[in-house]
């Protein structure tokens, strides 16, 4: 855009702007509701995008962030095998197979056979990986610190609330909805 002479770049309409012409073309629109659930895909769009800046930096993928989180979160000592890696990401083996090949190439997991099952294959988190981690945990809370900067506790507690409402909705209606569609990597 910015290269073609006479191209002038295109901005988001705001949201007043976009519930406006969403109105005109679907009068049974509910403002409130639009603007609710608008805000909350504009906003998750952003901070995925200032994730990624920060995972960029640190030398590692969105993508395998989560696999280290998902390694984490398991607990000590950050073991799991790839199918429950692939269950708890919502990926297809396959393209779990992709993201752990990539992972073990960069020093982040091991990947190694389970000694008491040896049909079994154990990713497990390395110093490296668990480095990276603690890295972007450090850098996504100044940037959630500022995020949430005009908000007081009070009403911090009161969003996450609602917002926790709000996912256990989707989650008890839509309880597949925590995986992709396709796989994105």
């Amino acid at each position: 855009m910015g290269d073609t002479p006479g191209a002038t770049a295109v901005s988001e309409p705001s949201l007043d702007e976009q519930i406006a012409a969403y109105q005109r073309e679907f009068r049974d629109l509910d403002p409130q509701v639009e603007k609710v659930v608008s805000a909350l895909s504009r906003l998750n769009r952003r901070m995925n995008v200032a994730y990624g800046r920060q995972t960029a930096a640190l030398g590692i993928s969105n993508a395998e962030w989560e696999v280290l989180k998902a390694l984490v979160l398991s607990g000590s000592p950050y073991r799991l095998g790839p199918s429950d890696l692939a269950k708890r990401l919502g990926l297809t083996p396959a393209a779990m197979t992709h993201r752990i090949d990539r992972m073990v190439g960069e020093g982040l997991v091991t990947r190694e056979r389970d000694e008491s099952n040896r049909v079994r294959v154990i990713v497990e988190l390395t110093d490296e990986g668990r480095s990276k981690w603690l890295e972007a945990m450090r850098m996504a809370t100044v940037f959630e610190e500022e995020l949430l900067q005009d908000l007081s506790t009070e009403e911090r507690g009161a969003l996450g609330e609602m917002l926790t409402r709000l996912l256990r909705r989707v989650e008890d209606t839509q309880p597949d909805a925590g995986g992709r569609l396709s796989d994105l990597d």
